[in-house]
C-alpha cells in the first residue's frame, strides 16, 4: 500500500543554535558580531546612576549590548572602603538585565586592572565586536592619569556622558583639548570602520562623543556614606542607652 498523504503544512524549523550574543563574556572570547559598550568601573557599589548610563548610551549610539565591566582594582583608586569584588559583582548584577545590558567580571578572569590593555585582549578575544567606552565626564577630566590614555583614545571610540559639575570643565580639560579634532556626532561614532583599518597601513585615530543626556544624580560615595552613617546611627544610640542608664546605688555600711 502507498504510504498516508499527510495534510500539507509548514514544515517545523529545526531549533536554533544560540547565540553567542547576550551572553556575560567569557574569559576566551566567541564570535559574537555586535555593537557592545563597555561601561567601566568599581561599581562600589552599582546603582541606578550606572544603569541610567547604560541605557542611554545603548539607544543613543544604538548598541546591541553595555557589559558593565567590573574592576578587581582600580590603581587611581584606594582599597580604603572598598568592598569585595564579588560584592561589587554582584551589586552590578542587581541593576543589569543580563540581555542587553551585561555585569562582566572578564577583568578579574584576565587579571587586568589597566583599560587601554583590557580594550586591547578584547578586541582580540571578540574579533568581530565594535567595542565603544563609556564614561563620564569626570573621567574624561582625568583621563591623562590614565596608562597609555592616547593609545586607548587612539584604538577605541568613547562616549562621554555628562555628570553633575564635571561635564564643563572636562569639555575644557587636557584630554577634550588634546582630541578636539577627533570629536564627532554620536552617530558617526561607529559609522565608519574599525580605526585598525587606516588607509595604506596607517592606523586612523577612533573618534568620541559627547552623549546628549540628563545628568543623573547618584553617587556611590554618596551611597557609602549614607550606608555608613545608617551603620553609626544605632550605635551611638545604643551608646547613649547605656550612658543614660543609672548604676546601682552603693550599699550602706
Amino acid at each position: 500500500m502507498p504510504p498516508p498523504v499527510l495534510p500539507l503544512g509548514r514544515a517545523k524549523a529545526p531549533p536554533r543554535k544560540a547565540s553567542p550574543s547576550h551572553r556575560a563574556p567569557g574569559r576566551w572570547g566567541d564570535g559574537r558580531r555586535a555593537r557592545i559598550g563597555l561601561l567601566g568601573g568599581s561599581f562600589n557599589p552599582a546603582h541606578p546612576g550606572h544603569r541610567h548610563v547604560a541605557d542611554m548610551a545603548r539607544h543613543v549610539l544604538r548598541l546591541d549590548e553595555v557589559w558593565l565591566l567590573v574592576s578587581p582594582g582600580n590603581p587611581l583608586k584606594s582599597g580604603d572602603g572598598m568592598a569585595p569584588f564579588r560584592e561589587r559583582l554582584e551589586s552590578a548584577r542587581r541593576i543589569a538585565d543580563g540581555r542587553h545590558v551585561i555585569a562582566a567580571d572578564i577583568e578579574a578572569r584576565l587579571g587586568l586592572r589597566q583599560t587601554e590593555r583590557t580594550l586591547a585582549r578584547l578586541r582580540r578575544l571578540f574579533p568581530r565586536a565594535r567595542f565603544v567606552w563609556i564614561m563620564g565626564a569626570d573621567n574624561l577630566l582625568q583621563l591623562p592619569r590614565w596608562r597609555r590614555w592616547r593609545r586607548l583614545a587612539r584604538d577605541t571610540p568613547m562616549a562621554v556622558l555628562p555628570r553633575p559639575g564635571y561635564t564643563r570643565p572636562a569639555l575644557h580639560g587636557a584630554a577634550a583639548t588634546a582630541l578636539r579634532r577627533h570629536r564627532r556626532a554620536c552617530g558617526a561614532l561607529l559609522s565608519g570602520a574599525s580605526p585598525s583599518a587606516g588607509r595604506r597601513g596607517r592606523r586612523a585615530h577612533a573618534p568620541w562623543c559627547l552623549v546628549p543626556a540628563r545628568e543623573h544624580p547618584a553617587s556611590a560615595t554618596a551611597i557609602r556614606a549614607l550606608r555608613a552613617r545608617a551603620t553609626a546611627a544605632p550605635r551611638a544610640h545604643s551608646h547613649q542607652e547605656l550612658s543614660a542608664t543609672p548604676l546601682p546605688a552603693a550599699a550602706e555600711p
